[in-house]
């Protein structure tokens, strides 16, 4: 079988269309808030590469309206299998915009709805990352980290670890503080900014840490870091810190 999918966000944003496009149109931009590390060929008929984990896809753009519009997305697999964004900008009032941000594609296979579920989950997270990013870090350039912990058997008992780990008490919600100690023993402050079933953000004074649960497998780490220490957060620190605290 297989399922065609639409899903969207919207929302206001204290930036220019110039700030958004610089964030959506850009390798360094889209490094800071997205998953993993992209590289853009600008123009009509550039394209996006985006590298998360070792999964690589090129997407074609197809909608290229500096400050107004942009749209890319992958050739379809064997399978039917695909998937494309559109973002869609209108400039406001005293330097706000109106952003549109449309994801849409096919999912193959009998258990469509299931992935489904877990994408648009970790879509919310990512679209809600590029708001906080535009309100808080809008102009800077963060470092990206992907990292992927061990096999997770038990997912209520997993979120449940994440949250002490963190100071967290349940339900988490926007706005809770959260504590971090990083895989060098450093203590970092933070404070929720987005939580749902599969996902966890928090932001600090310079980074974007987020907590995923992976599609039938591991919790993932996909963090941004601003911070001019970023070399402390390599790949390589927060896998050891997710062999730790779920290991």
């Amino acid at each position: 079988m297989g399922h065609r999918f639409e899903s969207a966000e919207q929302g206001d944003l204290d930036a220019t269309p110039e700030q958004i496009w610089q964030a959506i149109a850009t390798g360094p931009g889209i490094d800071s808030w997205f998953m993993g590390r992209a590289e853009v060929e600008p123009g009509p008929d550039g394209s996006v590469r985006l590298d998360f984990g070792g999964y690589a896809p090129t997407h074609d753009v197809t909608a290229w309206e500096p400050g107004k519009r942009l749209a890319y997305g992958s050739e379809p697999a064997p399978d039917g299998r695909f998937v494309a964004y559109e973002f869609l900008l209108e400039g406001r009032d005293r330097g706000s915009t109106t952003l549109r941000v449309v994801a849409s594609g096919f999912l193959p296979g009998d258990d469509w709805a299931d992935e489904f579920e877990a994408m648009s989950r970790g879509h919310e997270m990512f679209f809600r990352t590029l708001y906080e990013y535009l309100a808080h870090f809008a102009g800077r350039t963060a470092t990206p980290v992907t990292a992927f912990g061990p096999p997770i058997a038990d997912w209520d008992r997993a979120w449940a670890t994440l949250r002490g780990e963190l100071g967290l008490t349940a339900p988490a919600r926007p706005g809770d503080d959260a504590h971090l100690r990083l895989a060098d023993g450093a203590a970092v402050d933070g404070v929720v900014y987005y939580v749902n079933a599969d996902t966890l953000g928090i932001r600090t004074d310079d980074a974007l840490f987020r907590f995923i649960k992976g599609f039938r497998g591991p919790m993932i780490a996909a963090h941004h870091v601003f911070a001019d220490d970023a070399h402390r957060h390599t790949d390589t620190a927060w896998q050891a810190w997710l062999a730790r605290v779920f290991g």
